[in-house]
């Protein structure tokens, strides 16, 4: 088995404009999905991310505050999960729950170094 990192790209809940009970609904859909891999032993780790950052660039190390609103893609979170090959951790990504807003998965496969 190998490990993929599943990135979760896409527009906050917040700047969607959810109700409460449409975030509550979106929450449940998450909670049912990451509940599904780990029964299914698949699900290593995983953590949602908040939307402000800090980029540190170039040879001065420049730092810069980001707002979600001033990025043009926001990383919202990741798992790790274990996979066969990419054709598992594809299938597995068929359960984000945020596809219906425009969300997108980018599924990465974790290199480990000996």
């Amino acid at each position: 088995m190998k490990d993929f990192m599943l990135v979760f790209i896409g527009k906050s809940y917040e700047e969607m404009n959810l109700s409460p009970e449409q975030m509550q609904q979106q929450m449940g859909k998450w909670w049912g999905w990451q509940q599904k891999m780990e029964e299914a032993g698949v699900l290593k780790s995983g953590h949602a991310l908040t939307p402000d950052l800090r980029r540190v660039t170039g040879p001065d190390r420049t730092v810069t505050d980001k707002a979600a609103t001033e990025v043009k893609e926001l990383i919202g979170g990741y798992y790790i999960v274990s996979a066969k090959d990419y054709e598992g951790a594809i299938e597995i990504a068929q359960g984000y729950p945020d596809y219906e807003f425009g969300g997108t998965v980018e599924v990465r496969e974790v290199m480990h170094f000996q």
